[in-house]
């Protein structure tokens, strides 16, 4: 098993010494994160860009750029300034089944998050506790304390449509969007932004937990399977737990360091789980090929 974990590491230092440079980001998501140079509207960029990460890659890029046109060049103050009149710039919005209207409610919570507590990390760290094993509870609390926001400015419930970019790990869901969305702000590198002071990237006292998780979705799900870094059938928040322990043992300082580097293999590199001639080129190809002997 240490030999093939030495290997792993060797090949995803490998990945990462290709693909974790800023000129790599684009298509993803994060690329918009650095068109501004404000840490405020960096952090509303962030989150915004994180909870419609989901569908084709190509669609999400095209529909963020719809979105942060329509918010002008002060992202931040477009939130915190949020009115009806603004509101109406985001009527004709859509994102697959995300809808203005659900962005819309979400400025609604985010102005006040702002007003009160002055950015998203001071709202985060009201739930943040050093002592917990993982982010878990910190996001738990997050999301619910966000419904709360909306449900108390409004007197309404909070709507499917929120509530779906609101989703976080209760229902065991492997939150893949609000993961990523820690990522980037807590991690410090040539990628990640690290505007977030306050939270550990990692447990320092124990080598087999973390406190961000691996943002997993299916995709990542299937590179990590490939490598045997898990072993459940479905991706789920305990696949994302378990999967983080794995990174864990590779690199227990930074056990979310290799995620965007592997997932540049399937958006990159074209990786669908099936055979085409780039996977003569790939460094997985020999654990493809026992994952494939298994099956």
């Amino acid at each position: 098993m240490r030999k093939r974990l030495i290997k792993i590491k060797d090949i995803l230092e490998a990945l990462y010494l290709r693909y974790n440079h800023r000129n790599c980001i684009k298509p993803d998501p994060l690329q918009f994160v650095y068109r501004y140079s404000n840490p405020a509207d960096m952090e509303v960029v962030a989150l915004l860009s994180s909870v419609l990460a989901y569908g084709r890659v190509r669609q999400i890029e095209k529909d963020l750029n719809d979105l942060f046109s329509r918010m002008g060049a002060g992202p931040y103050a477009f939130v915190l300034n949020f009115d009806k009149s603004k509101r109406q710039k985001l009527n004709s919005f859509k994102h697959r089944f995300t809808a203005g209207e659900d962005i819309a409610d979400l400025l609604v919570v985010l102005q006040k998050v702002l007003q009160e507590k002055g950015s998203i990390e001071k709202q985060f760290l009201s739930g943040y506790n050093n002592s917990d094993e993982n982010i878990i509870p910190a996001l738990s609390k997050f999301c619910d304390s966000l419904s709360e926001i909306y449900s108390k400015e409004t007197r309404r419930e909070v709507s499917r449509g929120l509530r779906y970019l609101l989703a976080g790990p209760a229902g065991g869901s492997a939150c893949k969007r609000l993961n990523l969305f820690l990522r980037w702000m807590v991690r410090d590198d040539e990628v990640d932004a690290g505007l977030w002071k306050g939270v550990d990237k990692s447990n320092k006292g124990c080598l087999t937990a973390a406190k961000l998780l691996v943002p997993v979705d299916v995709h990542m799900g299937r590179l990590c399977k490939i490598l045997g870094l898990y072993a459940r059938k479905t991706v789920s928040l305990a696949a994302a737990v378990e999967i983080t322990k794995s990174f864990s043992e590779i690199s227990p300082s930074d056990p979310v360091k290799y995620d965007f580097a592997l997932s540049r293999v399937g958006i990159t590199e074209g990786c669908t789980g099936k055979y085409n001639l780039r996977c003569n080129e790939c460094e997985l190809l020999d654990f493809c090929h026992e994952e494939t002997q298994k099956n």
